[in-house]
């Protein structure tokens, strides 16, 4: 009588599967992508918050000749100090409106942003970045990323479109603080204290920079 065996059943583990799952995770899906659009957000909204009446902008009875350059530039430093987050505002929509006026501009400048928001900053570093069949390294795609920024903004028509818009936010910004007597503006001390016009970009600069160390604390141990 022959005894007959079955065969021995393994026991399934789901770690592979997990492990996959956990991987195939988009970037968008992060904690920390969506940490970085909150601070975003609320550091927009904050600055937003800020700014001044825009009937006081745009108020005829306040604009007069300036009696010289140098009255010219007290006056644009005064009314940056007490009009920057409008100033700003206008700065932005002046780029928005040239952005959208060329749509492959903007295309090509946001394929750029999601290329570094979701190959290097936002991606796991234990996953290395694959394309085409080949393994790159996070020092391979930080330079490979970076050509490619230096090629899009200055050698293609991105960077002028970028430098004309720039420079007419900056002078319809110039001409109204020449032309806005800031006589009827009250200024706190604190506003006072930064009157160097172009320091607005060192505000907005920093506070991006924050929003962004907070959201990408791995990103320094790649580098």
């Amino acid at each position: 009588m022959s005894s007959t065996t079955s065969p021995q059943i393994l026991p399934i583990s789901n770690t592979t599967a997990t492990t996959t799952a956990q991987s195939s995770q988009p970037p968008i899906a992060t904690p920390a992508f969506r940490n970085f659009l909150s601070n975003i957000t609320e550091s927009v909204r904050n600055n937003l918050a800020q700014r001044r009446p825009w009937s006081e902008l745009v108020d005829r009875s306040a604009f007069s000749k300036p009696e010289s350059f140098s009255d010219a530039t007290l006056r644009v430093r005064k009314n940056y100090s007490y009009f920057r987050i409008n100033y700003l505002t206008v700065i932005g929509l002046v780029l928005a409106f040239s952005l959208l006026s060329n749509p492959i501009s903007l295309l090509v400048l946001l394929g750029l942003l999601s290329a570094w928001l979701f190959l290097y900053l936002f991606r796991p570093s234990d996953q290395p970045l694959v394309l085409f069949g080949r393994a790159f390294s996070d020092k391979e795609t930080l330079g490979i990323l970076a050509v490619s920024s230096i090629f899009v903004i200055f050698l293609t028509s991105v960077g002028s479109l970028l430098i004309s818009a720039l420079l007419i936010g900056v002078a319809l910004v110039c001409a109204h603080g020449a032309f806005r007597a800031p006589e009827d503006l009250f200024l706190d001390e604190q506003e006072n204290v930064s009157t160097g016009f172009l320091s607005f970009l060192g505000g907005a600069a920093s506070n991006a920079a924050v929003a962004a160390a907070a959201a990408t604390p791995a990103v320094a141990a790649r580098v």
